[in-house]
């Protein structure tokens, strides 16, 4: 392979629609680093080099390298509920859905895997059967309103994840899971070790975190599965179709409602696995709450931040926690560890302006290329102006 082969392409790859998609990512990533720092700058300046550099660093801060890896797993354990999130709300918006109701689906899952863990001692790949069944039948609540009552499926989810989330706090409030007391759940690997994820040794990978467990690598196949699912498949391509145009789906012969019911109860699935896979870990218990748990909606940035790429948003969540976890390091003499939610919600926010930074980065590249063949379109004229001159000068 020559280097005009190499060259070319380089060009054609930075000229790509995914090229323009990945340098958007990273100018919102940038923007929120960058307001992040001005603000830290101004709270106090002394003190800011090191804490942008801790939020950063997250578990390369420690120089002890089995700290280095604990923290490491620690981080990857969080980020597995909000990739999933993520692609929960990126499979239904593929199929022209916008599942805000992820967070709902995201509570029945917690809730049902923990009542199956904590009351029936069940093992845990029922627990986490349970749970994805039930959030898939939550979910596709909504769908069937949407196809059936043409309800909006925003409004049906905004209201399902307040009765969801109100559903398991009085499920929750129960002395055989809950320790009414502290408002809070009972560890599983004091009640129930059975209903634990199994590590498959993986903890030892990092340094003993008995955390980590095989709910890393089943993200990620999630993942791949769901990415070949909508660009391989016929389901996929039905998906799709539907989302892009209902009308036009139906003529084509395709069941629409079935499709649209389909999508919604295959995107709460995976948010509900989502919250069985983290919570089945034991790394914190329920508390009874009055909001709906933010991993919901956090998974919609998490989505678009990934360019509604399955792949994408497995880079996207794990960064958006690598920076959540990083300020649980801050100096709190001085900074309250919150400003790296602070940076995460700017990024977030910046997510909303992703097809601004795409759209100006193709008129950059299209002013490039035009002014290219300009350039080239005058050397043409100033040639053919001297090869002119010199034929009527030979004339």
């Amino acid at each position: 392979m020559n280097f005009n082969t190499v060259k070319s392409k380089i060009k054609t790859a930075v000229a790509s629609d995914s090229f323009k998609s990945i340098l958007s990512a990273v100018i919102c990533a940038l923007v929120g680093i960058i307001v992040g720092f001005i603000i830290l700058l101004i709270i106090n300046a002394q003190h800011e080099p090191k804490a942008i550099s801790v939020i950063l660093k997250n578990f390369l801060y420690y120089k002890n390298g089995g700290k280095k890896l604990y923290y490491l797993g620690q981080t990857l354990v969080k980020a597995v509920p909000l990739i999933l999130c993520g692609i929960a709300v990126l499979f239904a918006y593929k199929s022209g859905l916008f599942n805000i109701g992820v967070a709902g689906q995201y509570c029945i899952g917690i809730g049902v895997s923990l009542w199956c863990a904590l009351a029936w001692h069940l093992p845990w790949w029922l627990c986490l059967l349970c749970a994805v069944i039930c959030a898939a039948i939550w979910a596709s609540i909504a769908g069937l309103l949407k196809a059936f009552c043409n309800v909006n499926e925003v409004i049906a989810g905004i209201m399902l994840n307040w009765i969801g989330l109100y559903l398991i706090n009085v499920l929750m409030q129960n002395e055989t899971v809950m320790d009414v007391g502290k408002s809070e759940t009972f560890s599983i690997a004091k009640v129930s070790p059975g209903s634990i994820l199994p590590t498959l040794g993986l903890g030892k990978l990092f340094h003993g975190n008995a955390y980590v467990s095989i709910a890393i690598p089943l993200t990620i196949l999630v993942a791949v599965l769901i990415n070949i699912i909508l660009k391989k498949t016929v389901l996929g391509y039905e998906l799709r179709a539907t989302g892009l145009n209902k009308d036009a789906a139906k003529y084509a012969g395709m069941k629409d409602k079935k499709n649209l019911i389909l999508t919604m109860a295959v995107s709460g699935a995976i948010a509900g696995l989502g919250a069985s896979l983290f919570y089945l870990t034991d790394i914190q218990p329920w508390k009874t709450s009055s909001t709906v748990p933010s991993m919901g909606f956090n998974g919609i940035a998490v989505a678009f931040l990934g360019e509604l790429n399955p792949i994408g948003v497995i880079f996207s969540g794990y960064f958006i926690q690598h920076i959540t976890q990083g300020g649980s390091f801050i100096d709190t003499k001085y900074f309250n560890p919150q400003i790296a939610d602070l940076i995460s919600s700017i990024i977030i926010y910046s997510c909303a302006f992703m097809f601004l930074f795409k759209t100006q980065i193709s008129k950059l590249f299209e002013w490039k290329k035009s002014e290219k063949k300009g350039k080239v379109a005058k050397i043409s004229v100033n040639a053919e102006s001297a090869e002119k001159a010199g034929n009527e000068k030979r004339g």
